[in-house]
């Protein structure tokens, strides 16, 4: 049986290598692309940071753009879908055409569990044949010493290589010029100015709530905190219903599509099962409590309204990943897989202690784990460039204080959590407080206690604890308990607006 090394042509010509060759390893990018070709989701394990001016070999680096190009736009790369960019490509030998070499390339890949091996090696390899063009031209320079060019100015300009060199060097994109920045600061604004309410980020549903927040942002780590019974499911179902039914795009004169309004929402749901969050949204917007649906308590009415809702929610861009005791590893790679594929524009994740981390170190202290989990949130939110809410649970000594609305230090490891969030929002609601702690009826404590029931029954509030873009305070909210559905506060003594 015949080897990959034998079935797959060497495309560097051995005898023509200088004696000591630049760093490469052929094999390593063969079984890279290869994989790929095999698995297009291995292409989402090495492109935030593999690009395909670091192959070795220009015609490996043509055949990965090319892969990237078609994978980004939701196509398969193959042998058979690539072979009519190459098929006019001067052949590699005799016998061998570039579209019969990438057939080789699949045929001899094996797997792609080493495929982010295979591309940091490659990587790694570009950036040490990088560090060798400055010391040649740093040796070439010195020797030479023109007069324009001192030695002062020969180390500055070769500490400023290699400075570059090491910013890009950390799997980023390094440094871009402000005028960039400023540019996506005025489109942000531009966005923000043409939408109805004025919102820069995508709007929630929740009328009081975007105006203190202007929205979810791209890029931003959203907490939503609370204890047990708060309504954190309620109102995260709540926000993916409203901003998946508001998804609309416009066909741009390139032939693109621009969100327009809306986003395309990913929800990954640690805890209850597809079936039961289907369960929890049907009754929002059908109005039936979800219990009556479980066990059929409905009547004909009721069931025609379930009909009419289920109908209206079969559309929505809603995507739920049930998956439970998933790594936050692979949540990103589930998330970026989902935005190649359908243009996901916000991640809810519910919730975050049930994420785990990557390494095993981690796991062992789970403080650090939690670090890790929210640090690569955030980093997928950037990566990305959408927002993420990620619910979070809140610690028991909560419920030891006379006043139970949360506090930042309320926070389940709190620190990381703190740190890396760009919003915290604790869901409080004291009705469940003071239901729990009902007197003996017929009593004088009784009538007191209906009287504060009566003020405090149906509301809830958001209190946003931490904004970097916007100030903090307390929204209040309605919510109705027997549907799990949240809505706009609206006052007792509040008139309708008068209809002209």
């Amino acid at each position: 049986m015949e080897t990959a090394q034998t079935n797959v042509t060497t495309l560097v010509d051995e005898e023509n290598v200088p004696f000591r060759a630049a760093p490469h390893n052929i094999e390593a990018e063969q079984a890279l692309l290869g994989a790929i070709l095999v698995n297009n989701d291995a292409c989402d394990k090495v492109s935030s940071f593999l690009k395909a001016e670091h192959f070795f070999d220009p015609l490996h680096g043509r055949v990965y753009e090319a892969e990237v190009k078609l994978i980004s736009v939701g196509k398969r790369a193959s042998p058979i879908t690539l072979k009519t960019f190459f098929e006019h490509e001067e052949p590699l030998s005799s016998d061998l055409t570039v579209p019969q070499y990438l057939g080789r390339l699949a045929g001899n890949a094996t797997t792609i569990i080493n495929a982010e091996d295979y591309g940091r090696t490659v990587y790694d390899l570009a950036i040490r044949r990088d560090l060798i063009l400055i010391g040649e031209d740093m040796v070439n320079l010195a020797y030479d010493s023109p007069v324009e060019a001192p030695p002062a100015i020969q180390i500055e300009d070769t500490e400023q290589r290699l400075f570059e060199l090491a910013e890009t060097g950390k799997y980023g994109s390094g440094f871009e010029p402000f005028t960039s920045a400023l540019t996506d600061a005025i489109d942000m604004a531009a966005n923000a100015y043409r939408r109805d309410g004025g919102l820069s980020g995508i709007a929630t549903g929740f009328k009081d709530l975007d105006q203190k927040m202007g929205g979810l942002q791209p890029s931003d780590l959203l907490i939503i905190a609370g204890r047990p019974s708060m309504g954190k499911t309620a109102l995260a179902t709540n926000i993916a219903y409203h901003v998946a039914r508001a998804y609309k795009t416009e066909r741009k004169p390139d032939g693109s599509d621009e969100v327009v309004s809306g986003a395309v929402v990913g929800f990954f749901s640690l805890e209850m099962s597809s079936e039961q969050l289907a369960t929890r949204i049907i009754s929002e917007q059908s109005e039936i409590p979800s219990e009556h649906i479980r066990r059929g308590k409905i009547g004909k009415d009721e069931f025609d309204r379930l009909v009419d809702a289920s109908q209206n929610l079969q559309s929505l861009p809603l995507y739920i990943d049930q998956t439970g005791g998933i790594s936050v590893a692979q949540l990103s790679a589930r998330a970026r897989r989902l935005k190649r594929q359908k243009g996901l524009g916000l991640i809810i994740v519910d919730y975050l202690q049930l994420l785990s981390g990557s390494s095993r170190r981690a796991s062992e202290n789970r403080v650090q784990e939690i670090t890790e989990i929210t640090t690569r949130l955030k980093a997928l939110a950037k990566e990305l460039n959408v927002p993420i809410v990620a619910l979070s649970q809140l610690s028991r000594q909560v419920e030891n204080r006379e006043d139970k609305r949360p506090q930042l230090s309320d926070l389940r490891e709190s620190g990381s959590i703190e740190q890396d969030a760009d919003v915290v929002m604790f869901v409080f609601r004291e009705e469940y407080y003071v239901e729990r702690r009902q007197p003996r009826e017929g009593t004088a404590e009784h009538l007191e206690w209906m009287t504060e029931m009566e003020a405090v029954e149906g509301l809830a509030e958001a209190i946003i604890a931490k904004q970097r873009h916007g100030p903090t305070g307390t929204v209040r909210m309605q919510f109705q308990a027997d549907v799990t559905r949240f809505s706009d506060y609206v006052a007792a003594n509040h008139l309708p607006e008068r209809m002209e």
